[in-house]
């Protein structure tokens, strides 16, 4: 489950409850490489952590997602 994200670069880091980090590239998701910083730092976490939510550009990237595998 997911407790957090953080920006660094061009990348994105999914922070898991178990202290891992699932990256991506920001470029992956359009409306994220479009938003501003701020509208990036507005996040929440969906559905007990199993997935985050960026309100201001109506985004939504899972746990699973990420590892590719099936929600």
């Amino acid at each position: 489950l997911a407790k957090g994200v953080r920006f660094e670069g061009a990348m994105l880091y999914m922070v898991l409850a178990d202290g891992r980090e699932l990256g991506m590239p920001i470029a992956w998701s359009e409306r994220l490489a479009k938003a501003n910083p701020q509208q990036r730092e507005h996040w929440e976490l969906i559905r007990r952590g199993s997935g985050v939510h960026w309100p201001d550009v109506d985004e939504d990237i899972s746990v699973a997602g990420l590892l590719g595998v099936p929600d």
